[in-house]
């Protein structure tokens, strides 16, 4: 992505009022956001590996102890998280949820498609890194499972 593509999408923000935009292509990926000058001159002094979006947690950064022997579940896809069927049904698994191969774990809304996402192991989901209706990233991890 050269210069003139990024300075494309300030004009775009600043004709459609957006504070705020992420751009993946060829590889590459942006994310610009309006504010004040004081939290970028803080990012320009930040490790690539902290500067995140808002809100996201990453791998780099646990916020809990990590647990040996588990198997990291994925997102397959970009899209949104729900961990249960519809808003009012119970969860398809929680924290210590014994799963066995193909249970579905979650669902990932992509394009307004519902897409199933189902377990490659037989174990107890020791964590659920993501809240529902969150917005995730394609290989982001959603949980993790000790395997029996």
């Amino acid at each position: 992505m050269n210069i003139k593509k990024i300075e494309e999408v300030v004009r775009l923000m600043e004709k459609h009022n957006l504070t705020e935009i992420t751009i993946e292509e060829e590889g590459m990926k942006i994310h610009l956001q309006k504010g004040t000058g004081d939290h970028i001159e803080k990012a320009l002094h930040m490790p690539s590996s902290l500067l995140t979006h808002p809100g996201h947690k990453t791998e780099s950064a646990p916020e809990k102890e990590e647990v040996k022997n588990t198997i990291e579940v994925k997102a397959p896809m970009v899209g949104t998280f729900y961990k249960s069927p519809t808003p009012d049904a119970a969860p398809f698994v929680d924290v210590g949820s014994t799963v066995k191969e193909d249970d579905i774990l979650c669902i990932i809304e992509a394009m307004k498609l519902m897409n199933e996402i189902k377990s490659e192991v037989s174990g107890k989901v020791v964590d659920v890194l993501v809240e529902n209706g969150e917005p995730i990233e394609f290989g982001q991890v959603l949980f993790l499972v000790e395997p029996s």
